[in-house]
């Protein structure tokens, strides 16, 4: 309780205020150097009038000393209460995972105040740390969502945005005495939803008997795997009525062919999106689509995409990483083969409210545990200028 208080109190001084005080000093003792180096210079001692400045510095530079050692010790006493919490929140993580691996194996479930796992008709839903892991994981492994602008909100979110496709502000000369024509933009908005949607991940008894087994990383490691390319595909695709991704993306370079494309095309892809929306943009395209460019060569006989060790996934075209996804389309009549651009442009909002549940009856039959996670999402194009798509021709 104690250490409580004096957090509170240390609380109270903000970082200028030490700032301030050690300025404060530093003055003073700038003032002090000055009555002695005016004596030093002129060879004398120091008269009665500079004797008592100087004594007087001298206690105040004291006094500010005593000032910002305890303001510093204060300091790292927060610091010491905040490694504190951090061990106690450590802790009841461990609690947690342990509880939900005990009941997985089937060992009695406890309801127990300090461990978040609760039974229900048909399973148990699992402590929020594990779900917390597991959309950590999602994070990690699904970089379209990861590069995308993310809201963890419930409910319906409506986000606003200025739309100048139609008309734009402009300068223009004027005369005194003329009106100035009235030209801008107009706000509009976009309305992100909550679709329900659930993954399910079976788990063998005979792994879950395995004493040696990691049952914890195994089950966060199965449903962010199976949550991720749910939601890479939808992102990528949509889906008519439900969740719309990147499907809606305006900026659209058409290809010549069905199932051939061009160095051309390509750079009227990337020139599509504004010379300030550049520094974050990147490619996304299937694997196949990526071989069928590594064989372009420009004018002098250079592959145009390359190996690059540096890249987040070992390719760059044209300067900018390449992503290569399963759940993009390959090169195909009427099929978008290609993304470009800063992903930050796509809106997605996750309901922080993930829901992961364990059913150790449903699949008794089949030897196995159920996890099922519930998601609530919804994602749209936030800003049409950072995103373009390459197109391919339509089947005559």
């Amino acid at each position: 309780m104690r250490k409580k208080v004096v957090v509170r109190q240390y609380m109270q001084y903000r970082a200028e205020d030490l700032k301030s005080l050690t300025e404060q000093r530093a003055d003073l003792v700038q003032q002090m150097k000055d009555l002695t180096s005016t004596a030093e210079t002129e060879k004398r001692a120091f008269s009665e009038e500079e004797d008592q400045k100087f004594d007087n510095l001298d206690k105040q530079v004291k006094a500010l000393d005593s000032t910002i050692e305890k303001l510093e010790r204060a300091r790292d006493l927060k610091l010491n209460v905040t490694s504190t919490e951090k061990h106690e929140e450590l802790k009841q993580e461990e609690l947690e995972e342990r509880a939900f691996a005990a009941y997985i194996r089937g060992e009695v479930l406890q309801e127990r105040a300090d461990v978040n796992l609760t039974a229900g008709d048909n399973g148990a839903v699992i402590p929020t740390s594990i779900a917390q892991k597991i959309i950590k994981k999602v994070y990690d492994i699904c970089p379209i969502y990861q590069l995308a602008n993310r809201y963890n909100v419930g409910g319906t979110l409506s986000i606003p945005y200025y739309d100048e496709d139609t008309q734009t502000i402009e300068m223009a000369y004027a005369t005194e005495f003329q009106e100035l024509e009235s030209t801008s933009g107009k706000f509009g908005s976009i309305e992100l939803k909550g679709f329900l949607a659930g993954a399910l991940s079976k788990v063998s008894k005979s792994l879950i008997n395995n004493s040696q087994f990691d049952i914890v990383s195994f089950v966060v490691t199965a449903m962010a795997g199976a949550i991720s390319k749910w939601i890479e595909k939808e992102l990528l695709n949509g889906t008519a009525d439900k969740v719309a991704g990147l499907s809606t993306v305006k900026k659209t370079v058409t290809a010549a062919a069905a199932a051939v494309i061009t160095a051309d095309e390509l750079i009227d892809v990337q020139e599509a999106i504004p010379d300030v929306y550049q520094a974050g943009a990147i490619w996304i395209m299937n694997k196949a689509t990526r071989t069928a460019i590594r064989k372009l060569k420009d004018n002098d006989g250079n592959y145009i995409l390359n190996k690059d060790a540096t890249a987040r996934w070992g390719y760059t075209l044209f300067g900018k990483d390449v992503y290569t996804s399963g759940n993009m389309p390959e090169m195909a009549a009427g099929k978008t083969a290609i993304y470009y651009g800063d992903m930050s442009g796509l809106a997605v909002k996750l309901s922080e409210d993930v829901s992961i549940e364990v059913l150790r009856e449903k699949f008794a039959t089949q030897h196995a545990i159920g996890v099922v996670g519930w998601i609530e999402i919804d994602s749209k194009v936030e800003n049409a200028q950072k995103i373009a798509r390459l197109v391919m021709k339509a089947s005559a």
